[in-house]
Parts: C-alpha cells; sequence; structure tokens
C-alpha cells in the first residue's frame, strides 16, 4: 500500500486520494457492515506494516525507551526511514509525511507501539459513533461564530469604532453567523483596583450584539494581550497586579536565563494569596463571580459560552514561545518555564517524594534555547533525555502541574456558572511544528505531554470531562502539505488525536482557525475537519458528530472585503447547515441571490473600519 500526501486540489480531493467523500449508497449501508469495512482495511494495513517491519527493521525494532510507565517500546522505525519509504516519485513533500505515519501511534493511544495494530479494529468499533454526554446527533450543523477585534473595548473602557462595528454585526447577521466572541480583559475591567469592576463598555457592547439578534462567547481572559500571534494591540494585566509582580518577580514565568514573562501569573503562584491578600484563583473566580451577577439575565439563551481563560493567549498551556521582544520565532522548540521560586519549591518537593533529591534543584540542563531545533537539543532529540527515568520525571511534573492549574479554575467556573444555561469551555494550543518527531519538543514545553511513545491529551481531555468542559482546539483550518517541510508539522494529525480523545473522554469539541485566513482552501478545510473524522487517511465513510461551534478568526476589513465575504458567506452556510460534502461551486451558484442581500452590508462594514 503507498501511503502518499495530498497536493493542493479541488474539495473532492483526498488525503490518500480515495474515497473520502460518501457515495450515497454509503450511508444506507448499515453501521455493522461499515465497522467490518473498517476492520478488513485496518487488519490489511497490520498485514503490510508486519512485511514492512520484517523487511526493514534495521535493528530499530527492538529498540525500548524509558517512557510512560505502560510504554514498552518506542517507534521501531527511524525518523530516516519514514521519510524514505513514504514518499512517491516526484513527490517533494516527503518530510511531512513522517508526521502522517507517525500518526499510527496516536491514533490509538491505548496502543503505544506505532506498529501495534492488532487490537485496533476492536478499539475503532467501541469510539467510532460513541455518543458523547453531550451528544448532539450526527445530522446537526456546526455554528459558527466570529471573533470580535481584540481592542473591541479600549483601555479607557469604552467601544472602539462603534458605527463600524454596528455595520459589521449587521452583516454577519445577514450571513447567518450565530454570534461572536469577544475577549472580556481582567486588564481593563479590574484595571482602577482589586475588586473594583467596570462593566459599562461590556455592558453597551452586549446590548448592541443583543439588537442584531446574534449570540456571545464570553472569554475571561486573565492573560496579557500583546506579544503572541496575532495580538494587534497592547492589553497589560491590571496596574495593581502588575505592581505586585514588580514586588516579588517570581510571580512571572521565568525561563533558565531569568528572563520574567508577566503575560500571565504564574501557575506556581495559584494558591499564594499575594495580590493585595488575594490568590490568583480567587481572583479569577471573583471575576467570573461579578461577570455573572452583572449579565444573569443574559447567561444561556444570549450569553451561550464562558471559556475561562488559563494562560498565555487564555490557552492551556505555558508561555514556552512568546513572541515578544523577539525571543521565540516558528518554528523554534520553546523552553521550560519553571524556574520562578514557586515552581521550584514544587519541583524539590516532588523530587524529594519520588527519592530523588537531586532532581529537584532546576529543570533540564540539556534542553536547548528557544530557537532551536530538537536535535540540537540532547533533551529532545530522537534518543535524547526525554526519554531517561529523569525525563519522565521531569515532563510528568511539568504537565500535571499544568493539569493542576486548569482543574483549579474549571473547578472555580463550573461552580460559579452551575444553573446559568451557559456552556462552559476550555482552550488547547495548536502546537502542531515537530509534531513528526520522536519527542514532540514544542509541545512539551508548552506543557503537553505528548510524544512519539505517550498520548498527552487524554490527561487534558478526561480532566475537561470531569467537569463537563468542552475542549475549544485551534489549527482546524490548516493541511499538513501547506506546512515547511523541514518542521515536520502535521497539523491535521494533531486535530485527529485531539478529537479522539475528546471522543473517549465523553465531552464536546469545539474549533478555531489559528492564523485569520479568507480563502477557499482554509474554508474546504474547516467544513472537512468540522465532522471530526479521526480515521487515519479519511478513507471511511461512517458519519461523525460534528464540533459543537466554530469560532472564526476574526472580524476585521479584509474578511468584509468583496472577494473574501464573497467566499465567508456560503462557508458559514455549509457550517450551519451539516452539509458537510455539498459540492462547493453547487452551494456558491445556490446563495447567489443571498450574496446579492448581504454583499452591500459588508461593503458597509469594510469603508466604516477602514475610516
Amino acid at each position: 500500500m503507498a501511503f502518499t500526501i495530498c497536493r493542493p486540489c479541488s474539495f473532492k480531493s483526498t488525503f490518500i486520494g480515495r474515497d473520502v467523500l460518501a457515495d450515497t449508497s454509503h450511508s444506507e449501508a448499515s453501521s455493522s457492515g461499515r465497522a467490518e469495512m473498517v476492520r478488513m482495511r485496518l487488519q490489511n494495513r497490520v498485514t503490510v506494516f508486519r512485511n514492512l517491519r520484517g523487511q526493514h527493521s534495521d535493528g530499530h525494532a527492538a529498540q525500548s525507551t524509558v517512557g510512560h510507565p505502560s510504554s514498552n517500546s518506542a517507534s521501531p522505525f527511524s525518523e530516516e526511514w519514514w521519510r524514505k519509504h513514504s514518499s512517491t516519485p516526484g513527490d517533494s513533500m516527503s518530510e511531512p509525511k513522517v508526521g502522517h505515519l507517525s500518526q499510527m501511534s496516536t491514533m490509538f493511544p491505548k496502543h503505544k507501539s506505532l506498529l501495534d495494530w492488532e487490537n485496533a479494529g476492536e478499539e475503532w468499533s467501541e469510539y467510532l459513533m460513541h455518543e458523547t454526554a453531550t451528544s448532539r446527533g450526527v445530522r446537526g450543523g456546526v455554528p459558527v461564530f466570529v471573533m470580535l477585534p481584540l481592542d473591541t473595548v479600549s483601555m479607557n473602557n469604552t467601544l472602539n469604532r462603534r458605527r463600524a462595528l454596528d455595520a459589521s454585526l449587521l452583516a454577519l447577521k445577514s450571513a447567518g453567523v450565530e454570534g461572536v466572541m469577544m475577549d472580556v480583559w481582567w486588564g481593563i475591567v479590574e484595571k482602577d483596583g482589586p475588586q473594583q469592576y467596570n462593566w459599562s463598555a461590556y455592558q453597551e457592547l452586549i446590548d448592541m450584539v443583543r439588537k442584531h439578534g446574534l449570540k456571545v462567547q464570553a472569554v475571561m481572559s486573565f492573560h496579557q494581550c500583546g506579544g503572541n500571534v496575532g495580538d494587534s494591540c497592547n492589553i497589560p494585566l491590571p496596574p495593581w497586579v502588575l505592581e505586585e509582580v514588580r514586588k516579588n518577580p517570581d510571580l512571572a514565568y521565568t525561563d533558565k536565563a531569568g528572563r520574567r514573562n508577566s503575560e500571565y501569573i504564574s501557575l506556581g503562584a495559584d494558591n499564594v494569596p499575594a495580590l493585595k491578600g488575594r490568590t490568583p484563583v480567587q481572583c479569577y473566580a471573583d471575576f467570573m463571580r461579578s461577570f455573572r451577577d452583572n449579565f444573569d439575565d443574559f447567561l444561556g439563551d444570549f450569553i451561550v459560552e464562558i471559556q475561562c481563560g488559563m494562560g498565555p493567549a487564555g490557552e492551556l498551556r505555558y508561555p514556552s514561545y512568546p513572541e515578544s521582544e523577539g525571543r521565540w520565532r516558528f518554528p523554534g522548540i520553546g523552553e521550560f518555564q519553571s524556574y520562578d521560586k514557586y515552581m521550584i519549591a514544587s519541583l524539590k518537593a516532588n523530587a524529594q517524594k519520588v527519592g530523588k533529591p537531586a532532581w529537584g534543584f532546576s529543570g533540564p540542563h540539556d534542553a536547548g534555547s528557544y530557537n532551536q531545533w530538537p536535535e540540537e537539543a540532547g533533551f529532545f532529540k530522537k534518543d535524547g533525555t526525554w526519554s531517561s527515568e529523569y525525563g519522565q520525571f521531569f515532563l510528568e511534573w511539568y504537565s500535571e502541574m499544568l493539569l493542576a492549574h486548569g482543574e483549579r479554575i474549571l473547578s472555580q467556573a463550573t461552580g460559579i456558572f452551575r444553573g446559568t444555561g451557559a456552556i462552559i469551555s476550555g482552550k488547547v494550543a495548536g502546537i502542531h511544528w515537530h509534531y513528526g518527531t520522536r519527542s514532540h519538543a514544542a509541545e512539551l514545553t508548552a506543557g503537553y505531554y505528548n510524544t512519539r511513545t505517550r498520548d498527552g491529551y487524554s490527561p487534558i481531555a478526561q480532566m475537561f470531562a470531569k467537569y463537563g468542559v468542552t475542549l475549544n482546539f485551534t489549527c482546524i483550518e490548516m493541511r499538513d502539505f501547506e506546512q515547511p517541510s523541514h518542521a515536520l508539522c502535521s497539523p491535521e494529525g494533531l486535530v485527529r488525536q485531539v478529537a479522539l480523545a475528546t471522543r473517549k473522554a465523553g465531552i464536546s469539541m469545539a474549533g478555531e482557525n489559528a492564523l485569520p485566513r479568507f480563502d477557499n482552501s482554509a474554508h474546504e478545510q474547516i467544513v472537512r475537519k468540522s465532522r471530526l473524522q479521526m480515521n487515519e487517511k479519511g478513507d471511511c465513510q461512517e458519519e461523525y458528530e460534528p464540533m459543537s461551534a466554530f469560532t472564526f478568526l476574526r472580524m476585521c476589513e479584509s474578511l468584509f472585503h468583496s472577494e473574501n465575504w464573497r467566499l465567508f458567506v456560503p462557508f458559514v452556510r455549509h457550517m450551519e447547515e451539516g452539509r458537510t460534502f455539498q459540492p462547493w461551486e453547487e452551494e456558491s451558484h445556490r446563495t447567489q441571490n443571498h450574496m446579492h442581500v448581504t454583499q452591500p452590508l459588508g461593503q458597509e462594514a469594510a469603508s466604516l473600519m477602514y475610516h
């Protein structure tokens, strides 16, 4: 069987060039028949890979690693083997295939060995049509929300560009958009002092959105705006918080060189009453409680979702790849953020607990720097320290600290908003670079203990499931072949892995695009991925429960430009009506009348936003 990678092509293309778009007759087949078809295909792959293992083992098949306690073997083939045998004649895209093929181990996380496919068919059957606790069935559409500009509310607690905002909301409503996502900035609302909340601008914004019949996803943004990908303005943490950080710099995340990052309070200080007598978690809880009390009448029916910020950019992660001051650039591996005194104290205690006190004085000495590559750092290289007993100890501690931080905030949020009818969600970053390597270095420094031999997203999904929280994930618009081959990116493999983790945990998954894209290729990819297809190559015709929602990044002048708007309107209709596999050209013709209505509204919005 030849494994190939798709090239830019029409919407009907498939990952391996065959039958991802279902023939209508397949939809009438019994679920048992489809499951048998999947089982047979998987069994055929088992046979193929067993033969390949016998032919190309080159000594790697017996290689072992010290990793997750339940893992006894590492990937049996080197990256060089994958690179050689996953290419096709004339194909210059062989590098990303390393990521594609390596995902066989993460497709079924219980099977730690890459070629352990004996029980793959059974696991597939178990989760293929699994109904989750929040299941909406397989026929529903995916509501589309649009992110408002980051500076919709100014630092002076007033609305920016009111006329443009009003026109833009009218245009979005005409296009069939479900609602908007707004950042509710801690640095604006509680700027004047501890527990001095000013909701006036957000009250005005919510009234305006409500007037247009749109719904709201409200993000509790406890991070700084500025210094991350796409940040177009600067909104720092509240001044009184930054004053406390200046007095006690260890409240900020710290790297091994002692450089501080104050875009989010270090999770090591979660329970330290260092913010005028309150802990950071208490501050977050009080903020959410005040929001609930001020907007209680709107929660559930109009403010339909509360997304809890849990780290930089609102994501549950460490600030391991900060762009500010030129510290990091894509696709660097990033750095561990474990050197403030609170994190070191926790590390020391954990080292003492396992009887290895020498491991508690600092983080890994060989983890490299922000802009290095995995093979340039002893910790992350193919058989590096990450796979040693020490590496396992450190990574488990580092990732468990992140999980505990997320749990503290989600437990507060679910208690505060219980009974309001609003969905609670949390965001996980789509760190797709170096995903095709063994160590997954960029994910490790961000706090996701996900490697070739260990599934790092199931624990996160299970923690979300404990509180019934929706997992919001990024990079849904990305295709593997669009990424630089040398960085071994695989956003598609990553999305599949996270989708499977949410399905197994029984929670809903929502999506976002990671970068602003207005082209048909990105729209088509989002439409396809909105059905959460989790099979390795997209060659099964089963139906899947769709994402609970998709949030488009972002409302801006470019969105309303004539050509972009012409493509955006049918994209929204595809998503909301659940007609995922409708030919794109047919839908474009069908919506021409609708386009004539919405086009002037889009043009007016673009003009006002420009001026």
